[in-house]
């Protein structure tokens, strides 16, 4: 496969009211086309940050960010960014709600209408197209987030700790869901997450992030002996727990 996505030299700074702060310094990797590559790190490592970096909203200090070869210069309709909520418009339709980012992109045609309509019956939503946000499951609002993202047809999903807002038990079954459905529909994501459960479970590598400022401590190849690779499947592998207790130590987390 080849590389959709380039970080060289990425460093981040910004000023306090008291002294210049180094959130992220000499970052560098590549994610290649189709790959589910997640980010981990310790809290106020940069990761959010580098998310942000990633998708053009944020400029940074040092280094540059290519996408196809090309240098990312502001915001780009090829990056989908999926956030912690859901931001859905509780007056608006799930059907309405799927269309803002096509309205917002001056993209709204019969073609990406019907795309819309496609992916809301592919996913289980087409029943609930007129229903209302408030009547959803935090978990089905989280499936339509996804296809307001996907409608416009980004070539990079990233999620920004896109689950952590589900209880639990929600959290898994979203994971399954959101997992098949950027793998059918072919997509290359990163996952920004704390939880090194749902990291490992779900994507083909890891990049650990070292605490303030955030560097690329090791990345990871998740290699696991299950058939088909999914999140709940994938929690259950022998190689699982390895990769857990590597991970953990890689963060020096202490309880």
């Amino acid at each position: 496969m080849n590389d959709v996505l380039e970080i060289h030299n990425i460093g981040m700074k910004y000023q306090s009211l008291d002294e210049e702060i180094t959130a992220l310094e000499n970052i560098n990797f590549s994610v290649q086309d189709g790959e589910f590559l997640s980010i981990v790190g310790p809290s106020g490592c940069g990761k959010s940050t580098l998310l942000s970096i990633i998708s053009g909203l944020l400029p940074a200090t040092t280094g540059r960010v290519l996408l196809n070869g090309e240098k990312i210069n502001g915001a780009s309709r090829q990056i989908g960014y999926m956030l912690q909520k859901d931001h859905l418009f509780e007056w608006r339709t799930i059907y309405q709600n799927v269309l803002l980012g096509l309205e917002i992109q001056k993209n709204v045609s019969t073609e990406t209408k019907e795309y819309a309509i496609a992916l809301l019956k592919t996913y289980g939503l087409y029943e609930f197209r007129n229903a209302y946000p408030s009547q959803l499951s935090g978990g089905m609002r989280q499936r339509v987030a996804l296809i307001r993202t996907l409608v416009t047809d980004p070539k990079i999903l990233l999620l920004d700790e896109a689950f952590s807002a589900l209880d639990y038990q929600t959290r898994l079954a979203v994971n399954e869901d959101i997992h098949s459905i950027i793998r059918k529909e072919k997509k290359t994501a990163i996952l920004v997450t704390h939880d090194i459960s749902e990291s490992i479970s779900m994507a083909d590598r890891i990049v650990v992030l070292s605490k303030r400022p955030g560097t690329v401590k090791k990345i990871y190849s998740i290699d696991l002996s299950c058939e088909p690779r999914t999140p709940l499947a994938s929690r259950e592998a022998p190689e699982f727990r390895h990769y857990f207790q590597d991970i953990w130590k890689e963060l020096d987390v202490h309880v």
